[in-house]
């Protein structure tokens, strides 16, 4: 009697009291953020650029927006209005969309005027503002790919966001390139930019050039020019990932004082893409920099993926059909012995680094050629069939014999024979 007391107090002081003690953490203490850390979705407009993918009907924008939204993003780039008459009228109704949200529009132009021009009669019929992105490249190898001045282009940069100024459209100023530009150019540029009223600064990595010491001192570079004109506008950060590097380049960013991050669902985008918006946010709430509700963002990548016809690796990251599946024996077992505890915290942690139920996942347990007795247990269990000594060795012996997990048919076939 004793003993068993003994034991429910020690259990009951693990999993309540002490259970984050079961973890060693070697990871450094993520740096404290000093600013409230903003979002910024491209998935309707860098992310459509991707060779690859399928323009969207507007009501399955809507539908992701919606989502966005509620996921906690701040802004949605809804597209350019220059690419053409169905452009605008998706955006011009995506615009209207946000007006009953908390998450707010914006748009991509080039520094032209007449590319902002259609915007004012979009604020106008919607009566919704929307944040101009008004985009230039900056790098030397652009410049003298496309034959610029850089006085004309300093004249571009400057009309276009006092036009901006003058008609009370939010602007943020955004260098394409800018990982792999001249710092004087920098300099003058987004000096220019914040002369004539720019609210936002946007620099990117457009090419996938960064490295993470790269993206930190870019941004730097630009917080102290910032800093040093006492100019109260935000930094933002617009990453690819042709280098494999987006996401850490993306933190890395906002540890040197980028305030908003752009990304895109599952990553898609120009050539090899962007940020993944979604694994961004995970790492952020599971560094504590965010406490976002996130139970819906795997249902915000599969609509993405079914949206624009991406591809969805099975092995992709929190949100794959794999990242929470196994059929291997010893990590099966630790997790059925931690559910049969009745322990969704211990389930969700002794075999992952994210917890599946923080997204609105769960564990799951399949049989394969290395499973052993408990994942055949658990899965029959799970399903209500009484697992009798001879249907787990039917299933056993078939695993055995199958170079593949077995699927719930095989499974169950074999568990009736």
């Amino acid at each position: 009697m004793w003993c068993a007391l003994a034991r429910i107090v020690i259990l009951v002081y693990m999993t309540d009291s002490n259970r984050e003690s079961l973890i060693h953490d070697w990871n450094m203490p993520y740096p404290k953020v000093q600013a409230e850390v903003q979002f910024d979705d491209e998935t309707l407009r860098d992310g459509l650029q991707s060779p690859s993918v399928t323009d969207p009907d507007l009501d399955k924008k809507i539908e992701l927006v919606h989502l966005m939204d509620e996921l906690g993003i701040h802004t949605v780039d809804v597209g350019l209005p220059g690419a053409g008459a169905r452009a605008r009228e998706h955006i011009t109704q995506l615009v209207r969309e946000t007006a009953t949200l908390s998450i707010t529009p914006n748009v991509a132009c080039r520094t032209v005027i007449s590319d902002i021009e259609p915007v004012l009669d979009i604020v106008q019929e919607t009566g919704v503002a929307i944040e101009v992105c008004a985009f230039i490249g900056s790098s030397p190898i652009r410049q003298y790919a496309e034959n610029w001045n850089f006085d004309d282009m300093l004249k571009l940069s400057r009309d276009a966001i006092e036009f901006c100024t003058q008609h009370d459209l939010p602007s943020m100023f955004v260098t394409e390139d800018t990982s792999r530009a001249n710092p004087d150019q920098v300099s003058a540029l987004y000096t220019t930019a914040i002369e004539a009223g720019a609210q936002r600064l946007c620099v990117c990595d457009t090419c996938g050039h960064s490295t993470p010491s790269g993206a930190r001192a870019v941004v730097g570079f630009v917080k102290d020019l910032v800093d040093r004109l006492g100019a109260s506008v935000g930094i933002d950060w617009h990453g690819h990932r042709d280098r494999g590097l987006g996401l850490i380049n993306t933190l890395a960013a906002l540890d040197a004082g980028a305030t908003r991050l752009h990304a895109t669902a599952l990553g898609v985008g120009e050539r090899t893409g962007n940020t993944e918006m979604d694994l961004l946010l995970v790492n952020l709430r599971l560094n504590g920099v965010i406490n976002n509700d996130l139970t819906r963002l795997g249902e915000y990548c599969r609509k993405a993926h079914e949206a624009i016809r991406m591809p969805f690796p099975v092995n992709y990251p929190v949100f794959g059909p794999d990242a929470f599946e196994t059929g291997t024996g010893v990590h099966a077992s630790a997790v059925v012995k931690a559910l049969r505890k009745n322990d969704t915290w211990l389930a969700n942690r002794v075999y992952s680094g994210v917890p599946a139920d923080l997204f609105g996942l769960e564990q799951k347990i399949m049989v394969g050629p290395m499973s052993g007795k408990s994942n055949v247990l658990w899965f029959l269990e799970k399903r209500g069939i009484e697992p009798t000594d001879e249907a787990v060795q039917n299933i056993l012996r078939l695993a055995k014999e199958t170079p593949r997990l077995l699927t719930e048919e095989e499974v169950l076939g074999a568990a009736a024979l």
